[in-house]
């Protein structure tokens, strides 16, 4: 039997306000980002994708997205997960004076651990392939490219403001407190597939914005080069760096998760 992929792509303009204590978290290119991946996914005869687009990005539908995905792949499929938004990082609430990385949703921010729980819904084998257009940091140490360097290219960062992260936990710690709880950190020790994030930049940086697409989703497109590039995963990373404008500011990050690492270091990325 043939192995399949599937795809999923989130890509979000804007938050909802209510959400996220009056801030509508206005970014320029997110979803035409998601339209890009889209296209990719589309020129590779995936048997299935979907498009979550700013108010249809909530947590349910990213997670059901996710969910249906495990239910159809087995062993040696791919399932190809994008994302293009704002990130941010909460309180851990089981682990005093740490946090938790999360994504921006529509609705409400979505946890790393959340992710981790369904990854552990699929089949051992399945490869699935993460890029995410976003700033995994909300601390309020976090790297602030300068301005100058920030206008070369893009004008605005895919950070949740700090104040905002603060602003939103603290009206909705409850609720967050809650899903840190019903996903620990040690649902990553039990993922019996293999996951690969290739995400915009390093914890200490911030990924930025721009007019048509985010800066690390252009260089990602340019390497791919409309299906021309013919290299391995760890090659498609690489060739992204050196695409890069500066790797101070915005260096994207290659993450491992899971089991057999080594069969990213085989195959093109993206096709089954």
């Amino acid at each position: 039997m043939c192995a399949q992929a599937r795809s999923l792509h989130i890509g979000l303009n804007a938050v909802d306000p209510d959400a996220y204590e009056g801030w509508d978290g206005s970014l320029n290119a997110c979803e035409s980002d998601a339209a890009a991946m889209l296209a990719i996914a589309t020129a590779q005869n995936y048997s299935a994708s979907r498009r979550l687009l700013t108010a249809d990005a909530t947590a349910a539908g990213v997670l059901d997205g996710i969910k249906r995905a495990a239910e159809q792949l087995q062993s040696g499929d791919l399932f190809l997960l994008t994302y293009s938004g704002h990130g941010g990082r909460i309180n851990d609430a089981e682990n005093p004076g740490k946090q938790v990385d999360t994504w921006a949703l529509y609705d409400r921010m979505l946890i790393s651990h959340e992710l981790y729980r369904a990854w552990g819904e699929f089949a051992a084998g399945v490869r699935i392939f993460v890029t995410s257009d976003s700033c995994h940091s909300g601390t309020v140490t976090r790297l602030m490219p300068s301005p100058a360097t920030m206008a070369t290219h893009h004008g605005k960062s895919r950070a949740v403001p700090p104040w905002i992260v603060s602003r939103a936990y603290a009206a909705h710690s409850e609720m967050y407190d809650e899903l840190v709880r019903q996903n620990p950190r040690s649902l990553q020790n039990q993922i019996g597939t293999s996951v690969l994030l290739i995400s915009g930049c390093q914890d200490d940086q911030e990924s930025s914005d721009g007019d048509r697409n985010g800066l690390f989703t252009t260089e990602l497109l340019s390497v791919w080069n409309g299906g021309q590039f013919s290299g391995t995963y760890p090659a498609f990373y690489q060739d992204i760096l050196n695409a890069m404008p500066d790797l101070r500011t915005q260096k994207p990050n290659y993450f491992l998760l899971g089991g057999k690492p080594e069969i990213w270091q085989e195959s093109k990325p993206f096709v089954a």
